[in-house]
């Protein structure tokens, strides 16, 4: 019988086969791994090759980059003297309609409140958006809570009149009374709907009435800080334009859409007939209507089914409009998220004896919404980009004011248009980017993929 060998050192690590690294076998592996691949490969080569070298000459190398009017567009040649055509985009049409751009024709003496709501919306975002950072709850308080209300107060100047918004306006004459009268109707009606669903869900009531009567006291001290003479001027929205009126219109689409768009995907899946019916017919009815449509009406439609001597701010009547639109996609993609998860789960949450509510808010909605962070990312984008739609109804957004801004003999030049839409996608493309970079940390940070 033969002696056994047993090793007694560690061979020495051996590098890797050369076919198996490197940046050949990267191109081999992901590029050129099929006739079809490497098909593929080489069209999208050539495409790249007949796109990119074209738009970067325009964008940057042939660009003029400094100027006063139109004529210091005119692109010289290599050797000129004399301008020869026009060649590369006009950077200093840009810069010269910057403040356009931004404010629209917001009054130049008041753009330092634009810039405040814009620093608060940045530092807000900044603190919710970053998961290290601390105080998140005071932080969520600050930008749902008190920044909506600071910022309708500094872009508009305040000055609202609370002359009662829905006894007043049908039944009565305005005034202060009307206006609490509205307030005691409103709470007592929501303070009727909560004793309700407390009884429903055999809990108790007297909380549930707290809380509607706070809310209801938090409510009426919003409306008198809103309406209070704080010496600001009132600037009304139809100066409003360019890069402000698209975020308020995208920021208030995206914040209002995802509570609705829940509230829509529970009613739907809910066991209570009327409610699922309700939830169903809102849905149906405005993903089966287009945007376009959805802001026509209300621009043009609504003001004819209001009582005489009542009407409503352009700007209100497109952000209701764009809200609801959003919370019907945002309400079936929600859905998908619920409707994904196994039936495990709610057999776990309610043999725990967790309620309803308990059961959506602890266990079924946190693992429904991670899962669907792509969709609802996705629906925030659509929006995002859907804001351009508002130029329909006389509402100057960012890609509005640039159009706009054509108009100017000042800057005239045949690269003006070309000029202003490349700086119109950079910026969308900047935004739009962004928020899916973003989308893709959180699915990373969360593994939604359950990924061991």
């Amino acid at each position: 019988m033969a002696n056994g060998f047993v090793r007694k050192e560690m061979l020495a690590q051996m590098p890797a086969p050369a076919g198996t690294k490197g940046p050949l076998h990267w191109l081999k592996t992901n590029l050129f791994s099929t006739p079809l691949n490497s098909a593929a490969t080489l069209v999208a080569l050539y495409a790249l090759y007949c796109i990119v070298p074209p738009f970067i000459d325009f964008a940057l190398i042939s660009a003029v980059w400094s100027g006063e009017s139109r004529e210091a567009c005119a692109t010289i040649k290599q050797g000129g003297i004399k301008p020869d055509g026009w060649f590369g985009a006009c950077w200093p049409y840009v810069g010269a309609n910057l403040k356009l751009f931004i404010y629209g024709r917001y009054p130049v003496d008041e753009l330092w409140r634009v810039n405040i709501v814009y620093i608060m919306f940045a530092i807000s975002a900044l603190g919710l958006l970053i998961p290290t950072l601390p105080f998140k709850r005071q932080n969520v308080f600050f930008m749902f809570g008190i920044f909506p209300v600071v910022a309708f107060i500094l872009l508009t100047g305040g000055h609202l009149e609370l002359n009662g918004f829905l006894i007043a306006v049908f039944f009565m004459e305005p005034s202060y009374s009307a206006f609490w009268i509205d307030f005691a109707v409103t709470t007592l009606f929501f303070a009727a709907i909560a004793y309700l669903l407390a009884k429903g869900t055999d809990s108790d009531p007297i909380p549930n009435l707290r809380a509607v009567f706070g809310v209801a006291i938090i409510l009426v001290a919003v409306l008198l800080a809103v309406s209070a003479p704080l010496g600001l001027e009132h600037v009304e929205t139809e100066v409003w334009g360019g890069l402000l009126v698209t975020l308020v219109i995208a920021v208030t689409g995206i914040v209002a859409s995802l509570p609705i768009g829940i509230l829509l995907a529970l009613g739907r899946r809910s066991n209570m007939p009327i409610v699922k019916l309700i939830c169903v017919i809102f849905i149906e009815f405005w993903r089966g209507v287009p945007l376009i449509t959805v802001l026509f009406m209300s621009s043009v439609m609504l003001p004819l089914f209001l009582p005489e001597g009542v009407d409503f701010d352009k700007l209100l009547r497109a952000l209701i409009g764009v809200a609801l639109f959003s919370s019907a996609y945002m309400a079936e993609v929600i859905r998908g998220g619920i409707q994904a998860l196994p039936k495990g789960q709610y057999e776990g949450a309610m043999a725990l004896g967790l309620n309803y509510r308990q059961m959506m808010q602890m266990v079924i909605l946190p693992q429904a919404l991670k899962l669907v962070i792509p969709g609802i990312v996705n629906t925030f984008i659509g929006l995002f980009k859907d804001t351009t739609l508002v130029l329909i109804i006389g509402l100057f957004d960012f890609l509005g004011q640039i159009q706009s801004s054509y108009s100017d003999p000042t800057w005239a030049s045949p690269v003006q248009s070309m000029t202003g839409y490349l700086f119109a996608a950079l910026v969308y493309w900047f935004f739009c980017f962004s928020m899916a970079r973003y989308s893709m940390y959180m699915e990373r940070r969360l593994d939604t993929g359950h990924r061991s």
